[in-house]
């Protein structure tokens, strides 16, 4: 356990169908840091994740997306699985959401399909992001260069391709939440 995220809030925005090893493994991270993490999604009560091929456990929602501001945090986690980006970009409070951080120059963290919600959010042009390959072709008519990486870091934006990366993404994402604000961070 250390603290160097001790005093930090960070936003992990998921519902139904998120990969869930996607949302346990950073936000386990994050606290072993010691930051405040918080369960933000588009439903009360709780979710429902997916391991792989079948829904299995479910996670407790802290906050509505509709009652949280991303001046209340430091950093934003958008986990993947299909599903869960999928809902959350037809979902208009949760875009301007991901916005928000990106205009507050905030570090944000997306991993698998999670850089969808990016996409939803017009956040990508001109970065350099990895993802899921096929959600490639949706980052590339966005405006991103997509690139084959274990994990792409771009001035406070971490994004890596699968479950597979979650040990670089997680030391990542760390890394950029305890720089916190970055000025080239734009939305």
């Amino acid at each position: 356990m250390s603290d160097i995220l001790k005093g930090k809030k960070i936003a992990i925005l998921a519902t139904d169908g998120v990969e869930q090893i996607e949302f346990s493994e950073p936000k386990r991270q994050l606290e072993k840091q010691g930051a405040e993490v918080h369960t933000i999604s588009i439903k009360e009560g709780k979710i429902k994740g997916w391991d792989h091929d079948h829904w299995d456990q479910e996670f407790p929602v802290d906050k509505l997306v509709t009652k949280v501001k991303a001046e209340d945090y430091n950093g934003l986690v958008l986990p993947g699985g299909q599903l869960n980006p999928d809902y959350l970009r037809m979902d208009k409070d949760a875009v301007k959401f991901v916005h928000s951080f990106f205009e507050q120059g905030k570090p944000v963290a997306a991993i698998c399909h999670g850089p969808w919600l990016l996409v939803e959010a017009d956040v990508v042009r001109d970065r350099t992001v990895t993802s899921y390959p096929s959600i490639q072709t949706d980052l590339k008519n966005a405006g991103a260069n997509w690139v084959d990486k274990e994990v792409v870091v771009d001035a406070g934006l971490v994004t890596s391709r699968n479950p597979d990366d979650l040990p670089a993404f997680c030391k990542k994402m760390i890394e950029e939440f305890c720089e916190g604000v970055h000025q080239e961070q734009t939305a």
